[in-house]
């Protein structure tokens, strides 16, 4: 028994037995059956890793218990610590958990007591978003069979994305090669320990993945909402047509969703062919299936 809580804190052998353990969950691999339940707590608004986590667990045959936090004892003044040991005691297996705050395991994990149940992030504020990067490393897997040597580029919100934290450090130290682009500002000084920040079109038909990232209007500031230009920022930072067709033939585009029509990417190239982004999310069922049996192990 054992928590996914940042996709870089466990072994590159772990990381590649859950890619190829989700690739043949979607091959049609009968998952490993246990009587669990698990619960999900979402502190944020979420549709696709919310209802793919809770498919996930109906492919498992698990259980699920149903608590909203906005009306948990939380409200009352409960910590989240004492929740958990809560859920345990009841009987909950498995806890899925999405937070505002950075990082909020590292103080439940602190203050245990308790047995709590196994832990899995589904997103820490602007930290980590483990089950969405593994969902990214099964597409571009699923593509390429390898991770060595290929070009990677991530472009926009860079500060206020726990996806790029997450994708930049697991794919450079699989090996790809990254490079950064969008508004200076909004790339954080340590992401130079990834990759170069360039200008978008800079040796644009090189890259075998482009990976879009939506502009995250509730976590900018006022003044940066107010001085936003969607056209602009389209014509500068999106995917137009011009840029779509200078991708080389095996290149793909990915972005985790929900996507911006016509700000990250134009309308009508959010479901080209070259497009991966929906396949992302039917990849996350089986990613998020494979996190729940590597948890329950």
């Amino acid at each position: 028994m054992r928590n996914y809580l940042n996709i870089n804190a466990i072994s590159k052998n772990d990381v590649l037995h859950l890619i190829k353990r989700a690739i043949a969950l979607k091959s049609g691999d009968q998952p490993k059956t246990k009587s669990l339940t698990a619960i999900n707590l979402f502190f944020e608004n979420s549709t696709r890793t919310h209802s793919s986590f809770q498919m996930a667990e109906n492919y498992l045959n698990w259980k699920q218990i149903q608590i909203n936090p906005l009306t948990s004892s939380m409200t009352k003044g409960e910590s989240l610590t004492d929740t958990l040991k809560t859920l345990k005691a009841i009987g909950v297996d498995v806890a899925v958990i999405r937070h505002s705050q950075n990082a909020w395991y590292e103080n439940v994990l602190k203050h245990q007591g308790h047995a709590i149940p196994q832990l899995v992030n589904a997103g820490d504020g602007s930290g980590q978003h483990p089950s969405q990067s593994l969902l990214d490393l099964v597409t571009i897997y699923q593509e390429f069979g390898h991770f060595e040597g290929l070009k990677v580029r991530i472009i926009g919100d860079l500060a206020h994305s726990r996806v790029a934290r997450s994708n930049a450090e697991i794919l450079k130290s699989l090996g790809a090669t990254l490079t950064f682009s969008g508004p200076i500002d909004w790339q954080p000084s340590n992401f130079y320990t990834f990759g170069e920040h360039v200008e978008v079109d800079e040796n644009w038909s090189e890259q075998d993945v482009v990976m879009f990232l939506r502009v995250q209007h509730e976590r900018i500031t006022q003044t940066e909402n107010q001085n936003f230009s969607s056209k602009k920022y389209h014509e500068c930072y999106g995917l137009t047509d011009k840029r779509y067709a200078n991708l080389k033939q095996q290149a793909i585009i990915m972005h985790p969703a929900p996507v911006n029509r016509d700000v990250e990417i134009a309308d009508h190239l959010v479901e080209a062919p070259k497009s991966r982004i929906f396949e992302q999310m039917t990849n996350g069922v089986y990613a998020r299936m494979a996190i729940l049996e590597y948890v329950t192990e």
